[in-house]
């Protein structure tokens, strides 16, 4: 089998995860192109990993280059239009994390990959941990017995990236569809995909993007715009699914916390369970209450998460192994964040169809 020829849109931070997995497949994977709006951005990166040809616009790269294969990971504005010209250009595509600006435009993206007969897999990495892993055969084995709540955080002290991930004709959003996304698609995940049905959910933008910045870990590499910050600085919901499962979620950017945190609890009619970032199980045995902490290490976001990803990825295109992060997921995720922020402007609970 030839290689699969690959292309990136979008030579920013998150773009180098994607290319640790391609590097590591140098014997099916063929890199073809890259395409940035930043000539110069798009220049040093196809210098840095080895890329043939440079593009400005994705458009004329698609239909010159042709590619397999295309990682979009561009602003989350443009997440459809360049997901869906791949799509019709023939290509299978991996679109980061949120897959749009709202469920609308997620619909419209499966459509497409749907019409064309291409993967379309959404960058929820969180599926690739080892930790997601162990979780699993946890509660497959029955450890867990039924889910029926869980909590879920993604908190950041100070820790808005700044440019245009604080604005929202940009981002669609702050930290819910920024960081949220993650810990919401995982419990889903790991409940076993029940659909959400109804939301209610805060926001609040009291503290700003410009709080102590010498102590920032995560900063966006887009220059060249006059981007302004009106997103919320921190988000709280609650979410009922159809199975019965109701998830707590909160998500910032900017918050008055001893330090930031990531986290997943769940709780079943047998066990609970903590993801932090180790596995940590509690029940009881034989009348004593009990914690488990299984052998060896299953950090949250270990090395290997982007990379098995991309690998899932390139299996799937050149395999036809069925996708772990398909599209639709990515459009019911779409539709809990939808929710969530109309609940927040509405002061009311919102149901999802």
């Amino acid at each position: 089998m030839e290689k699969t020829r690959v292309a990136i849109i979008g030579t920013g931070n998150i773009s180098n995860a994607h290319m640790e997995g391609y590097n590591s497949m140098p014997d099916t994977v063929e890199l073809a192109a890259c395409c940035d709006i930043d000539r110069d951005k798009a220049e040093a990166y196809a210098k840095r990993y080895g890329f043939p040809k440079v593009y400005t616009d994705y458009n004329e790269m698609l239909a010159e280059v042709k590619p397999d294969a295309v990682s979009v990971c561009t602003w989350n504005a443009e997440h459809k239009n360049a997901a869906i010209a791949a799509l019709q250009a023939g290509a299978n595509v991996i679109c980061e994390k949120p897959m749009a600006m709202n469920r609308f435009e997620a619909e419209e993206m499966k459509k497409a990959a749907d019409e064309a007969g291409k993967v379309l897999m959404i960058g929820f990495v969180r599926r690739f941990g080892r930790d997601t892993e162990m979780m699993q055969s946890f509660l497959n084995g029955g450890t867990m017995g039924d889910l029926y709540y869980a909590k879920a955080n993604y908190l950041r002290r100070n820790g808005c990236p700044g440019g245009w991930f604080g604005d929202k004709a940009y981002s669609g959003g702050g930290p819910l569809i920024d960081l949220g996304v993650h810990v919401m698609d995982l419990v889903r995940y790991l409940a076993g995909r029940p659909k959400p049905v109804s939301a209610f959910g805060v926001t609040y933008n009291n503290l700003g993007c410009d709080r102590a910045s010498s102590e920032k870990g995560w900063v966006s590499s887009s220059k060249g715009r006059d981007f302004k910050y009106d997103v919320e600085d921190f988000a709280s919901a609650l979410i009922r699914f159809d199975s019965g499962l109701t998830l707590q979620i909160e998500a910032s950017f900017n918050l008055n916390i001893r330090s930031d945190t990531g986290s997943i609890e769940l709780f079943g009619t047998k066990a609970g369970a903590k993801l932090d970032p180790d596995v940590e199980l509690f029940t009881d045995m034989s009348g004593h209450f009990v914690n488990v902490k299984p052998y060896g290490s299953a950090s949250r976001i270990s090395a290997n998460s982007f990379v098995n990803e991309i690998r899932h990825f390139i299996d799937c295109v050149r395999n036809g192994t069925p996708c772990l992060s398909p599209a639709e997921d990515g459009v019911e995720l779409m539709k809990m964040i939808d929710a969530i922020y109309e609940s927040a402007k509405t002061g009311r609970a919102v149901e999802i169809q």
